[in-house]
């Protein structure tokens, strides 16, 4: 089966500008097209999966996101970067402004919902892929869904934690942290 490298978007590809509606807004963070193309070469699938709160505020629609994104894969693809392999996002909050996206849902992180779904549209091997994030909520969702889980500090790392339904594991570890996506793609690289 193939794996894949499951990617948080805002602060692993792109800058993270904390509500993300408009185009202009994107910012692709140093040396990802080529870490993207790295891993691409070395036979992974590359998948996004995010939390979209920006729907839940009613700040965009779901359509918008999906706009946001193939902004996101085009600008990485006009870098010399590979196309992405998979778009999922989470619309749900648990205090979401809008009622009908303030639901308990399994798809937002720290939950794997976005990572399972993802693995079960593409028979993807959960257990030998991994899941890059800037926050313990995506590390979280990595480990749940048996994933070998890396960490970015790329600047949202510090921030408090997002708002979960659940509480997150006390002892939560991931299994690599580093600064940017090109030492996180080395690392998975060489691992065994």
């Amino acid at each position: 089966m193939p794996r894949a490298v499951f990617l948080d978007r805002d602060g692993v590809l792109i800058e993270d500008v904390d509500l993300l509606v408009r185009e202009h807004q994107i910012q692709l963070l140093p040396g990802v097209p080529a870490a993207l193309q790295q891993l691409k070469a070395a036979g992974f699938r590359l998948v996004v999966v995010s939390n979209q709160t920006v729907v839940a505020r009613g700040l965009a629609t779901e359509l918008d996101v999906r706009r946001l994104q193939a902004a996101v894969a085009q600008a990485i693809v006009a870098r010399g970067g590979p196309d992405l392999d998979g778009f999922y996002f989470c619309p749900h909050h648990p205090n979401a402004t809008l009622p009908a996206y303030r639901i308990d849902c399994p798809c937002r992180k720290p939950r794997p919902g976005l990572l399972r779904q993802a693995a079960l549209d593409g028979q993807l091997e959960l257990s030998a892929s991994f899941m890059v994030g800037d926050r313990l909520t995506d590390v979280a969702a990595g480990k749940r869904a048996g994933c070998r889980t890396i960490w970015l500090r790329t600047g949202q790392h510090l921030a408090p934690l997002i708002q979960t339904a659940e509480p997150l594991e006390p002892n939560l570890v991931p299994n690599f942290t580093c600064d940017t996506l090109a030492a996180a793609a080395r690392w998975i690289h060489e691992a065994p």
